[in-house]
């Protein structure tokens, strides 16, 4: 890990650097030369020095790598704990929402991708080092759009009220059971089950067995990344 000297503006925001790329170090510290409201604190190429700069030395911004060695999240929870005045901005290659998300939970402030101009990398530090949070357009685009398709599937769930005996149809239908098995399980006649299978379809504004199924189960899946609805599969 090596401590590059900068400018000695008191004011100047420290920004210590963190990639297993070379090129990428070099390339972040010829933006901040051009900066007059930033230094270079130090850099370094591995999660764990990362860990070690923050609780020995001072910074405001560390900018790391998503895909250097060691647990990049598990550091970002650390540093939260024991340096809660240092923010991380991730400036990584990958624009994957999972990714994303996973280490602005953690406790990043920042999410950047590379590619991005140094005007941009320079406009996530001081974001940061206002106590903001910054993350680039089109990854902040497409968690937009996520997010409103996860609220659209919550708003379809909830508009689907299934009562008790419809859910528990409906959950052996998902296991693969036949009316008659259904109809044994729950102790009712096949006519009934048959009955509360045209609701169930009826509801699910489907047509047969199999696309009753197939929403079931997308609707399943929309309701277990949200919270859980009332009336559906509990």
């Amino acid at each position: 890990m090596t401590m590059p000297g900068g400018s000695s503006g008191m004011t100047n925001i420290r920004v210590a650097i963190f990639d297993d790329h070379p090129i990428v170090i070099d390339g972040v510290l010829r933006v901040l030369t051009q900066i007059d409201d930033m230094d270079c604190a130090g850099t370094g190429s591995t999660a764990a020095a990362a860990a070690e700069y923050a609780l020995e030395n001072r910074a405001d911004v560390l900018v790391m790598d998503l895909g250097m060695t060691g647990d990049v999240c598990r550091t970002i929870m650390k540093l939260q704990r024991l340096t809660p005045d240092v923010q991380v901005l991730i400036f990584t290659a990958s624009n994957e929402l999972q990714d994303a998300r996973r280490v602005l939970e953690a406790g990043a402030r920042g999410y950047v991708v590379k590619g991005c101009s140094g005007a941009e990398l320079a406009d996530a530090i001081r974001a940061l080092f206002r106590g903001e949070v910054y993350i680039s357009q089109t990854v902040a685009a497409r968690m937009i759009m996520a997010s409103q398709k996860a609220m659209q599937n919550h708003r379809e769930a909830e508009d689907l009220r299934l009562n008790m005996r419809e859910q528990q149809i409906l959950k052996l239908l998902l296991t693969g059971m036949t009316n008659r098995e259904i109809a044994a399980r729950l102790k009712i006649s096949e006519k009934t089950v048959k009955h509360y299978m045209s609701l169930v379809m009826q509801k699910l504004n489907v047509r047969n067995r199999l696309e009753a199924v197939l929403a079931a189960q997308k609707l399943q899946s929309s309701l277990n990344q949200r919270p859980r609805t009332a009336g559906f599969l509990q």
